[in-house]
């Protein structure tokens, strides 16, 4: 999965394609299912990691489904989530805390 943050500026993910040429790649949103075409700022290719770096229009807290293709052919496919917390102490319910309100009774059967 590829972890993306909610910005108008470039950002770059890495991934390991079935081949080097692609030409396009589409980003479909998993709420709306409205499909939109990307470009790619610039792509590095490396011997089995290749990186691409594009600016994203993306929705917070929210899945997309992401396709390079080269004309017909699917070179890759993967998942994107857009969040702006930091990915080392992400947590589904930030900012929101949650108590269990127990009163601890029990009874002990020996």
């Amino acid at each position: 999965m590829i972890i993306l943050q909610q910005s108008n500026n470039p950002q770059t993910f890495s991934f390991i394609p079935k081949s080097n040429t692609y030409n396009g790649m589409f980003i479909t949103d998993d709420q709306t299912n409205d499909e939109v075409q990307v470009s790619i700022t610039s792509s590095t290719t490396g011997d089995y990691v290749n990186t691409i770096t594009a600016t994203f229009n993306l929705i917070e807290n929210r899945f997309y489904n992401l396709v390079l293709k080269n004309n017909a052919d699917i070179i890759y496919k993967d998942r994107i989530f857009c969040t702006n917390q930091s990915i080392v102490t992400y947590s589904v319910n930030n900012g929101q805390y949650t108590t269990n309100a127990t009163t601890n009774e029990f009874i002990v059967y020996e």
